[in-house]
């Protein structure tokens, strides 16, 4: 199984799912609702409606992999509507959201680039 972390791109649906789906329900999402493959190397993740559960759906090569969250006290801190149903995530960011960060108010510094004085 490879690390949640390991994957470089991650999008989130930022409407509601019924979690009843499953991985072929969810695979349709990402495929009509999202424009997007499912058998792409990244994570689409997914919310209910009380926004205290995840389930984070990906494509291994040899087959789909469904992972669920569940938190008992609190809810998950998640991105407004906008214009756009997909929002794409750093691992980092994703990483924040499964801890509970508000991951809309969190920026990191922007990174520096300097050059050698010739």
């Amino acid at each position: 199984m490879r690390a949640l972390c390991e994957f470089t791109a991650v999008y989130l649906h930022r409407d509601v799912v019924d979690f009843r789906k499953s991985i072929n329900g969810l695979s349709v999402i990402v495929e009509q609702g999202m424009g997007l493959s499912p058998y792409d190397a990244a994570l689409f993740v997914f919310c209910n409606k009380r926004r205290d559960k995840l389930k984070i759906l990906y494509w291994d090569k040899t087959g789909f992999c469904l992972w669920y969250k569940r938190l008992e006290q609190d809810k998950f801190k998640w991105p407004k509507k906008s214009l756009s149903e997909v929002v794409t995530l750093s691992s980092e960011q994703m990483d924040w959201l499964l801890r509970g960060f508000d991951i809309s108010k969190i920026q990191p510094h922007v990174s520096q680039q300097y050059g050698a004085l010739s």
